[in-house]
């Protein structure tokens, strides 16, 4: 049981991490050469993200934490103690699967001509740094 709560506790602070990205902020004269359609880029860095469980996890995680609860206890102890182990195994087995499908994406910060900013997430290195002009086609980011 313990081994089942250290195991959710673990997946559940896997949060996202970020890098310390470099930031680069453009001057008004900057802005005003971008052609239209054109973006600086301000900053770009990269985040993990977690998977999405199927299910798959939380039933084999459920059955594995019944089993175990239902080895603790006589009685009435031994039935709660079953049905709080497939519940805690349950979401322990959602939360590993969901780490085990983890991904990295690159989210790029974009000043627009106009000196508005939005930020592009993108599931490839778009190999562009802090300062470089581009321009967004298709979901794609080409440099100027």
């Amino acid at each position: 049981m313990k081994l089942m709560i250290a195991v959710a506790l673990a997946a559940t602070l896997s949060t996202a991490q970020a890098q310390s990205p470099a930031t680069s902020v453009p001057t008004p004269k900057q802005l005003s050469r971008l052609c239209d359609g054109c973006a600086w880029v301000q900053q770009v860095h990269t985040e993990t993200r977690k998977g999405s469980g199927s299910g798959v996890g939380a039933v084999g995680g459920a059955v594995v934490g019944g089993l175990l609860g239902n080895r603790v206890g006589g009685g009435t102890g031994k039935k709660l103690a079953t049905v709080g182990g497939a519940v805690a195994g349950g979401y322990a087995g959602n939360e590993v699967e969901k780490n085990a499908k983890k991904r990295t994406v690159w989210v790029v910060t974009l000043v627009n001509k106009d000196g508005s900013q939005r930020s592009t997430e993108l599931g490839a290195d778009p190999q562009l740094r802090a300062g470089d002009t581009v321009r967004e086609k298709d979901g794609r980011l080409s440099r100027q």
